[in-house]
């Protein structure tokens, strides 16, 4: 297929948003707003989901891309949600039309060449006006005493050595009377939560994965990649300075040893690639609307581009983290699927995108709702060490799906 890429006028960030995220791709940070829009032109298929596959890359580069040159991303772009079991088969879309606009204004397309119908597009979308609905049904599985339990389980495991770290998660399932609109909630999920990274996508079984992502999996540029792992939460109470509970964060040994677990494991992942592997000393406070989290930026580099992995091949080294499968990799997710006993799906795993120069960005599919029509699924995890507390953990998730929730419900959630 062939391609053009065009400089374009600076576009209503709004319709971007609210096209991407009803009826398209959209993946949206501080810096850039990125969209794909009207038909895959072509899928990339992921038979083997992230287990070795490299025909992917080079169908994505197989494609032709003429016009004008711009910055990584503004080309034949390939978006894609990936499921949390790396074995599961996934896909990436490559859009017929996509945008990615600065947070200067500067905008490129990139269009199939026989397509020229793009401003249709972006000039019939209508902005949001749903607000947030209250509740018909809902249903946890599992139920906040049963995860409770299961963190109890853990620890106990934990505690003999056999596994260091475990993310045990539960979700929320339910109804509301009218059908939902991906552009509302990502409307409120803007204001909301705006250090956070927006995504809205569809998936495979016709769902739409909608939410805003505090942790960027991976950023590759070139020869360099970006990591900041988050691991290690406290709920924020409402109208209520922050710093004494960011301070405790900072300062409790067990966040600490949870954090410190993926930020390990990402060092020793990408010394097995990168020539040069950086993590800062300490972490430091991500706060978000209602929660605090660790963080630490890890920097890796390589003297010669030409050695360097792409976007896909660094994501199948990380994926699944620490911060939301657990150390041991294998150990810790097959305790996940005993205790869980209800598959993940997407929750947890990769959405972004990649370009055809191998660059691209991939953020962990979290704090995001799965919806279709009148129904939407959420999950939470919290991750677990030997020290840590049920009941505490159980609050942890709460906290995390109330917050994610109530872009959704008047109502809220346990």
């Amino acid at each position: 297929m062939n391609f053009v890429r065009e400089i374009i006028p600076t576009q209503d960030l709004d319709a971007l948003r609210a096209l991407g995220a009803r009826d398209g791709w959209l993946i949206e940070n501080s810096d850039v707003i990125r969209i794909g829009f009207g038909r895959a032109a072509d899928q990339i298929e992921l038979a083997g989901g992230l287990e070795p596959d490299f025909a992917a890359t080079d169908k994505l580069r197989s494609h032709k891309l003429s016009g004008i040159t711009g910055p990584s991303g503004t080309g034949i772009v390939a978006f894609g949600s990936l499921a949390f079991d790396r074995t599961a088969p996934g896909h990436l879309d490559i859009p017929e039309f996509s945008i990615t606009q600065n947070c200067n204004g500067e905008a490129w397309l990139s269009r199939l060449e026989s397509s020229t119908n793009w401003q249709v597009h972006i000039s019939s979308v209508l902005a949001p006006t749903q607000e947030t609905q209250s509740l018909r049904s809902i249903s946890f599985l599992p139920t906040p005493e049963e995860y409770a339990h299961n963190v109890a389980l853990a620890v106990e495991i934990l505690r003999r050595k056999e596994i260091v770290k475990v993310v045990l998660a539960r979700s929320v399932s339910g109804t509301v009377p009218e059908i939902l609109d991906p552009a509302a909630i990502i409307s409120r999920l803007k204001v909301r939560e705006p250090i956070c990274t927006l995504y809205s996508l569809p998936i495979e079984d016709g769902r739409r994965f909608v939410g805003a992502s505090p942790e960027l999996l991976l950023r590759r540029t070139g020869d360099n990649v970006l990591c900041h792992p988050l691991a290690g939460t406290i709920a924020l109470p409402p109208n209520v300075q922050p710093d004494d509970y960011q301070n405790w964060l900072l300062g409790s040994t067990k966040n600490l040893h949870e954090h410190e677990v993926p930020v390990n494991e990402i060092v020793t992942a990408l010394a097995t690639v990168y020539e040069n592997v950086e993590a800062d000393a300490t972490p430091s406070i991500v706060t978000l609307r209602t929660l605090a989290h660790l963080g630490t930026w890890i920097k890796a580099s390589v003297e010669h581009e030409v050695d360097s992995p792409d976007a896909l091949e660094v994501l199948r080294i990380l994926h699944p983290t620490a911060a939301v499968g657990g150390i041991p990799r294998k150990d810790s997710y097959d305790l996940i699927r005993k205790l869980e006993d209800h598959d993940r799906g997407h929750y947890a795993g990769p959405v972004g995108w990649v370009d055809a120069r191998g660059d691209g960005e991939w953020w962990i599919g979290i704090r995001g709702i799965l919806l279709h029509e009148n129904t939407f699924e959420a999950w939470a995890g919290a991750g677990i060490v030997s020290e840590s507390d049920p009941t505490a953990e159980r609050e942890e998730t709460r906290a995390k799906l109330a917050s994610v929730l109530s872009s959704v419900l008047v109502d809220s959630v346990q």
